[in-house]
């Protein structure tokens, strides 16, 4: 039965962040249109979880239409997708360079979902861009390029192998992802070149890679429990054959444990 699992129990329901395509009246389909996508890696993830994927709309500036707040009651869990930059207006700079501009609409919508989440008490995972977001939505920075503004780093983006770049990272000791992945370090893959600076005020780190200590998962520190956690890499775009790479699945079965027990 749709929506249900093979128990009869009606499935958790997780929203994802659209990636955006912004009005371009150069392309031949939808001209001139806004187009909103998932990654199919993202949606199977979690399907193969048993968990029910929902894509989250943009909403219509007009009176009585369906608010952020009215689409993420119907979840029981959210997740901030990976995609294009944020832009540095969101953290209160200026892009260094025109191609970094980054996309506030975006920004603004995911941000938007957030509060809206954080204020319902739904689990939150932020996946890549979607980890930046979280800690700009609570106040954080960002590196708008590691390479430009921390030179010693390693090379976190290689466009030609993209999720095949791996590097080491470090877990907290004692930290929740520590708790989590059962172990203190690991290699996990890396397809950004942007990085969270300022840490935002509740938030933690809790994974750095020890060779040059950009911030690769941080957690907001929440007496009450809130489960709000951002990685750095992305999970879902790990083959089966990676061994060598943390497991895919211990943080998103702690986030559906999340949405059951506050379903509960």
């Amino acid at each position: 039965m749709l929506g249900r699992n093979s128990m009869g129990h009606k499935r958790l329901r997780v929203g994802f962040s659209a990636n955006i395509y912004q009005p371009d009246f150069s392309r031949m389909a939808y001209k001139g249109r806004r187009l909103l996508y998932l990654e199919e890696s993202m949606a199977h993830w979690v399907m193969k979880a048993g968990a029910f994927a929902c894509l989250l709309p943009t909403v219509p500036a007009v009176a009585d239409a369906t608010t952020v707040d009215d689409l993420v009651a119907e979840l029981d869990a959210v997740i901030i997708t990976g995609g294009a930059d944020m832009a540095p207006e969101s953290y209160g700079e200026t892009p260094l360079r025109p191609d970094w501009c980054g996309d506030k609409h975006r920004d603004d919508y995911e941000i938007a979902i957030i509060k809206a989440a954080l204020k319902r008490d739904k689990p939150l995972l932020g996946i890549c861009r979607g980890h930046q977001v979280l800690n700009v939505a609570m106040g954080g920075s960002l590196y708008q390029d590691i390479r430009t503004q921390c030179p010693e780093a390693l090379h976190h983006r290689i466009y030609d192998v993209y999720e095949g770049n791996h590097h080491a990272v470090q877990l907290e000791p004692g930290g929740e992802l520590a708790r989590i992945f059962g172990v203190d370090k690991g290699h996990i893959n890396s397809v950004h070149h942007q990085a969270v600076k300022k840490l935002a005020p509740g938030m933690v780190v809790e994974a750095r890679c020890p060779d040059d200590g950009i911030v690769e998962a941080i957690r907001l520190k929440d007496a009450s429990g809130v489960f709000m956690i951002g990685l750095q890499w992305h999970p879902e775009l790990q083959n089966s054959h990676e061994s060598n790479l943390l497991s895919p699945e211990p943080v998103l079965q702690a986030l559906l444990q999340a949405a059951q027990k506050r379903k509960r």
